[in-house]
């Protein structure tokens, strides 16, 4: 179980003082990216575990200290690795996480209060159909997470290379506030020129810290404004009108679920004999359903309705059309 691993891992970094993620990969009989998941979950629920990045680095608990998980009671450490875990409804986990933080030096302990007021675990679904969790990105964001969290530390600017879907990336600087993250994705918030943005960190393309002071809003509370953007979210996402079943073939399962799933209701029906996991997907047309898929290639299947299929074949026509020549040579002026 979760739990279980995820105090495996804090008793193992108390014992050793420093492991890396291989080494608790092995030590737990489980896999490099899901330690970094647990050791990313046990982050967001309160609990000082840092990366020492570089040779002979790896995890250890901030400043060394040992955590005396016996100060525990068994509900509210029962309590405190679901939260991390992501269940909710854990009763006990502040009273976990007052013991956790008491047992912290003072300047130790400002420190890691301070580090938890900048990220926010948003555990709840994108919408009331939303069938639980699904994938995050598979793109790797660990290096841009570490760069944004040390900006973050500094109180500094950063400039984003960042690209919208559909647009081409550009820069723009932006005073960072916090990281959120949300069913496996992790997105910045942040003040642009624009204004109050969040960002999508798999969406940032190149990064550079910079030396300039940033600013935060006077009372400014990451739970707070990450809600009040979630609920302006919802009143501009459309409805979905339309439920496309899929057949998709294992390889582009994670990049699907990850990228679809993260704004549409996406319910995972299981794997077929053939190997391709039956999926349902809910969007607000069809036409919006093959734009989604095309660029999947055959590696989908819409079974149904015919009016995706319908789309999707003309979308294929025109691309026949177009690239079924070669190009033109363009006309040189005289």
């Amino acid at each position: 179980m979760r739990a279980d691993r995820l105090v495996a891992i804090v008793l193992s970094l108390q014992i050793h003082g420093q492991r890396t993620a291989g080494q608790l990969a092995e030590e737990l009989e489980s896999s490099e990216r899901t330690i970094r998941r647990d050791l990313d979950a046990l982050s967001g629920a309160g609990v000082p575990v840092y990366a020492q990045r570089g040779r002979g680095g790896g995890w250890a608990l901030a400043g060394g200290h040992r955590i005396d998980l016996s100060g525990l009671t068994s509900t509210e450490a029962r309590s405190l690795v679901l939260a991390a875990a992501g269940v909710p409804g854990q009763d006990d986990v502040d009273a976990a996480l007052r013991k956790v933080l008491a047992a912290l030096p003072a300047v130790l302990r400002d420190q890691v209060v301070a580090a938890r007021a900048r990220v926010h675990v948003d555990r709840s679904g994108w919408g009331p159909h939303h069938p639980g969790h699904v994938p995050g990105d598979d793109r790797d964001t660990e290096g841009t997470l570490d760069r944004l969290r040390h900006a973050l530390e500094r109180g500094v600017q950063v400039d984003l290379y960042y690209a919208r879907p559909g647009q081409e990336p550009s820069w723009r600087r932006v005073h960072p506030h916090g990281l959120v993250l949300k069913r496996g994705t992790w997105y910045l918030v942040g003040t642009a020129a624009s204004g109050l943005r969040t960002y999508r960190v798999a969406r940032v393309e190149g990064l550079q810290v910079t030396d300039e002071p940033a600013t935060t809003p006077a009372g400014f509370d990451l739970h707070a404004t990450w809600e009040a953007t979630q609920r302006e979210f919802a009143t501009l996402r459309p409805s979905a009108e339309v439920t496309a079943e899929l057949l998709v073939e294992a390889a582009v399962w994670p990049r699907l679920s990850a990228g679809l799933g993260a704004w549409w209701d996406l319910a995972d029906l299981g794997v077929e004999t053939d190997g391709r996991r039956r999926v349902q997907l809910r969007v607000p047309t069809a036409a919006h359903a093959a734009a989604e898929l095309v660029g999947f290639g055959d590696s989908v299947e819409v079974r149904s309705p015919p009016e995706v299929r319908a789309h999707l074949a003309t979308l294929g026509r025109r691309l026949v059309a177009r690239y079924s020549t070669p190009p033109a040579d363009p006309v040189r002026p005289p």
